[in-house]
């Protein structure tokens, strides 16, 4: 069951980490290309749509798992520190800065009203929102990727012992 525990997990950290690493190196990318107006109102419908049970598995699932699966492997010290290694990045570097970053923006755009705004408020919310998003995603991306490399670290090492 330790074994299969371990799997899932991998499983959902690399969801989450397939999912950050497709915004950075396309869906950024696309969106930048879009005016001021087309950019808000597409992040606006992305960042609602994003909040569904697909998501909050992969997201909250690994937030939860990971730690599990460290306290199961506390007895074996290389596996258990790859899985604390990984728990760290994913927990600081994922979930924090969403919670932290990421979420407050979209709050923040969600709330922005672009059908009473100027083309200038428009563009300095753009301007307020895009490259700081786009930090912290990249952030996140970073980090959700060295949290799968650590766990499937951990997975083969487990299968070594």
């Amino acid at each position: 069951m330790t074994t299969l525990l371990l799997i899932v997990t991998a499983t959902l950290t690399a969801l989450i980490a397939g999912l950050f690493y497709a915004y950075s190196c396309s869906v950024v990318l696309g969106l930048g290309k879009l005016s001021d107006t087309e950019y808000l109102k597409s992040m606006q419908s992305i960042n609602r749509e994003i909040l569904n049970p697909v998501f909050f598995m992969s997201f909250m699932g690994t937030a939860f798992l990971l730690p599990i699966s460290t306290f199961i492997y506390r007895g074996q010290h290389p596996v258990f520190l790859l899985l604390l290694l990984a728990t760290l990045a994913y927990l600081l570097g994922v979930f924090a800065v969403t919670m932290f970053g990421n979420v407050p923006l979209n709050d923040q755009l969600d709330k922005f009203d672009m059908a009473n705004s100027t083309a200038q408020k428009i563009k300095e919310m753009r301007d307020t929102f895009e490259n700081r998003w786009n930090f912290l995603n990249n952030i996140r991306t970073i980090f959700s990727v060295i949290t799968i490399v650590l766990t499937v670290c951990a997975c083969i090492w487990n299968k070594v012992d």
